[in-house]
């Protein structure tokens, strides 16, 4: 995504990956007090928000000046 800052991909996978530990932590049981508490959908569906946000945060990385991908 060479269109979208690489400060835009850092925040929104940070979102989306502190969202998807929120929905983990609750499918799993660890934080009660909603619906999703207990239910294993909201424990994969965590799972994979943090995967994609971790990748989305990743792609943001700066690289170094001068630096060549080979």
């Amino acid at each position: 995504m060479p269109f979208v800052s690489a400060r835009v991909r850092m925040l929104a996978g940070a979102g989306v990956a502190l969202a998807g530990v929120v929905w983990l932590g609750q499918g799993l049981g660890l934080i009660p007090g909603s619906f999703m508490t207990g239910d294993p959908f909201w424990a994969g569906a965590g799972a994979v928000a943090v995967v994609v946000g971790g990748a989305l945060a990743w792609s943001g990385r700066h690289r170094p000046s001068g630096s060549v991908d080979k």
